[in-house]
């Protein structure tokens, strides 16, 4: 090939000049970066959001205060309430580069069976099945996987039915997600004197005739639609519902049962109906539970 084949270029093309390095860029191939820290400080853990499968994280669509970032870094502030089964901690998730957007979540976390002192899992587990009958073995046998199968099985029964109840448009926290027995769900809520602060169980307030009455109607239509879609809380009380200010909040879903298929469902709902009227009573309201039962049996079928 003889010389006068090889590309000629401008006499000043290997020379330096004053242009702009991006001069003449495609802006679509520009973007921006933020760095994040190597290490995170004691009680800190990175978001595993993005590492989670579809079904571990909330239903769509989301609320906008969820916070999704891969950037997102988890701090523990401390326990918010211990459990017969599992200890709630509350949880701030928020990406270092968009302090704003935080949000303080209820954590969840499941004990293994060595741990905890919920004795009458067998009464509200009859009629459902394992996935995988390894595991339904290792349950029997009680072994060390057995156990840790056991508080995972309820951690996704909680799950489970905060989906399910997020969806039928219940009065429940929002389910963020779920990673092995640890379930992010929505910090529920009121605002005293300008503060907000954890929404009280029910069973701790005494409020006006017209709130009461509001709860009521809040509860039966709650409950309505859950017999409706076949299913029974199996625990409820006042001290498993919130008061958020005048919104009733349904709270600890890891016993829910199927009303027909579980033989003891609709003796799980008339205790329900029972526990809850005796406090609408306590607070002035005529509410007999024999009354509300019958009313959601008409709805039940």
């Amino acid at each position: 090939m003889s010389h006068d084949m090889h590309p000629r270029f401008p006499e000043d093309f290997l020379r330096p000049d004053d242009r702009v390095p991006l001069e003449g860029l495609d802006e679509s191939f520009v973007f921006d970066y933020d760095t994040y820290a190597d290490e995170l400080g004691e009680g800190q853990r990175w978001s595993r959001w993005e590492d989670l499968e579809a079904l571990m994280r909330g239903p769509e669509p989301r609320p906008d205060w969820v916070v999704t970032s891969s950037g997102a870094i988890d701090t523990d502030l401390g326990v918010l309430k211990t459990g017969k089964e599992a200890d709630v901690f509350l949880l701030e998730r928020a990406d270092p580069h968009d302090p704003d957007g935080a949000v303080v979540l209820a954590a969840k976390r499941y004990r293994d069976t060595d741990h905890r002192t919920f004795h009458r899992a067998a009464a509200y587990t009859e009629g459902r099945s394992m996935k995988r009958s390894r595991d339904e073995r290792a349950l029997k046998r009680k072994s060390t996987w057995g156990r840790q199968v056991a508080a995972g099985e309820w951690a996704i029964s909680e799950w489970d039915a905060l989906r399910r109840c997020w969806e039928l448009g219940l009065p429940v926290p929002y389910p963020v997600q779920i990673d092995e027995t640890e379930i992010l769900m929505e910090w529920i809520t009121h605002t005293v004197d300008g503060e907000v602060e954890t929404a009280p169980r029910v069973a701790q307030v005494r409020p006006e005739r017209a709130v009461v009455e509001g709860y009521y109607d809040q509860l039966r239509d709650a409950l309505a639609t859950m017999v409706q879609s076949g299913i029974v809380h199996g625990d409820l009380s006042p001290y498993n519902t919130l008061a958020a200010g005048d919104r009733l909040v349904i709270i600890d879903l890891p016993q829910v049962v199927d009303l027909v298929g579980n033989p003891r469902g609709m003796d799980f709902l008339l205790r329900d109906c029972a526990h809850m009227c005796a406090w609408f009573r306590s607070r002035g309201l005529d509410a007999d539970e024999q009354e509300l039962f019958g009313e959601l049996m008409a709805h039940a079928f």
